[in-house]
């Protein structure tokens, strides 16, 4: 991994200054009690020396308070100084390596952004991260929740409504024509045709249908038995009377009615099912054999369905189609209640059970994502990191010195009340070593 220096881009024309976001509240009154408890330290070791040089003979105890008090005066100015030099040039003065902070900003943006490219944007430590956070099971915790659901499912729906209504019409309309077109061409008729028939024979749906058109059939004969003695008298002889007529007729038409109740009524299947249906079963199954394994029979449904396909209303559908399939997405979006918003609802929460509880899919996606944080940051980790010198070169440099002072300058004063104290007691040391050797 590419560990180099990150150069801050020069801040021209067309790259302003970033304003920094507001301080938290009380920042700058802590930073202000801490300065005046340290200066005021400094102000009484002052107080204390000139006291003691003035006011006293700097003999016995006062010659240690003296040299205490010298000793924590200049330990306090010290550390004032340092701590001042970091942000500003103390009093104004051009000292050389003072304000620091100001003079050094886009360098120290580099330093860290090289720091934490070296030591944090690793693979290693990344994927780790990875590996622990368990962001599968945490995505699919989510993704299950009803409400998170049907806020990404609002989410997709608006989406996909707004890009439906933005595409062309016209261009849509021939593409999705023509890929309805070559796909229904492609489908190999006869085995999806044989399938369909078995399905239907082996659910026993057929027979219902069979109910269903017998039913319709008895139905049309009885609407219909005046036309039917009628034409049966059109095309009997003259010599045959009338009241013969009407007897054959009434013969045969109660037989057709009886035979259409038997099958209906056999409907229930089982020992008591009617030989027209074990027929008419076993013709259709062998029909659907015949599909699979006959050329020529393969070859008339083929023909069937180019012929279909070909027709001016299938040809004026599949123009239509892109319309339906907008009509139903736009409407489908727009309606909360839509079996789209619903159906999108289920496929998320689905998901997020598979994410939750499969640990095989979860496994494959942790993997997944730790092979491309790795690749992101094997490839790309100078760039993540220049992040950080880019956005401290663009931050302004009197307000960057100002706000680091807020958020780390109260601990700072620390150092100076550190050094009060300490310079303090070690000038009382140094003192008493003196008067002891």
């Amino acid at each position: 991994m590419a560990t180099g220096r990150h150069a801050a881009p020069d801040l021209g024309a067309s790259q302003t200054a970033v304003v920094l976001p507001t301080p938290a509240p009380g920042k700058a009154a802590a930073l202000l009690r801490m300065k005046l408890v340290a200066t005021s330290l400094l102000v009484l070791a002052a107080a204390g020396y000139v006291l003691c040089e003035t006011l006293t003979d700097g003999n016995g105890v006062w010659g240690y308070l003296t040299a205490a008090a010298e000793a924590s005066m200049v330990g306090g100015i010290a550390d004032w100084f340092a701590v001042t030099a970091l942000f500003r040039r103390p009093l104004r003065l051009p000292i050389p390596h003072t304000a620091i902070i100001p003079r050094k900003k886009d360098q120290i943006g580099e330093a860290l952004a090289d720091f934490v490219g070296q030591y944090f944007l690793t693979p290693e430590i990344i994927q780790e991260r990875v590996a622990s956070a368990a962001i599968p099971q945490r995505i699919g915790t989510w993704l299950c929740h009803p409400d998170n659901a049907r806020q990404i499912a609002d989410e997709l729906s608006r989406a996909v409504g707004g890009l439906a209504a933005v595409l062309h019409d016209d261009e849509l309309r021939n593409t999705v024509a023509s890929i309805a077109d070559k796909r229904l061409r492609d489908i190999d008729a006869a085995p999806l045709l044989a399938q369909v028939i078995d399905g239907l024979c082996d659910s026993g749906q057929h027979q219902a249908m069979l109910t269903t058109a017998l039913r319709g059939t008895k139905r049309f004969l009885d609407n219909n038995k005046e036309t039917f003695r009628d034409r049966l008298g059109d095309e009997s002889p003259g010599w045959v009377p009338d009241w013969v007529d009407d007897r054959i007729f009434a013969k045969g038409f109660d037989a057709v009615q009886a035979l259409l109740a038997d099958v209906i009524d056999t409907d229930g299947g089982g020992s008591e099912e009617h030989e027209l249906r074990r027929t008419y079963d076993a013709q259709l199954r062998a029909f659907a054999e015949r599909l699979r394994t006959d050329p020529e029979q393969a070859g008339r449904v083929e023909e069937a369905k180019l012929q279909l396909l070909e027709h001016p209303k299938v040809r004026e559908w599949l123009g239509t189609l892109w319309a339906r399939i907008k009509d139903f997405i736009l409407n489908g979006a727009a309606d909360p209640e839509s079996h789209l918003r619903r159906a999108l609802e289920s496929l998320t929460i689905r998901a997020g059970e598979v994410l939750r509880d499969d640990p095989r899919i979860g496994s494959k996606v942790d993997e997944a994502l730790q092979r491309l944080t790795g690749h992101v940051v094997t490839n790309y980790s100078d760039d993540l990191a220049a992040v950080i010198s880019t956005t401290v070169a663009r931050w302004d440099t009197a307000e960057t010195s100002r706000r680091l002072e807020l958020q780390i300058g109260r601990d700072l004063q620390f150092i100076r009340i550190n050094g009060t104290v300490v310079g303090a007691l070690a000038g009382l040391a140094i003192y008493a070593l003196t008067q002891v050797f």
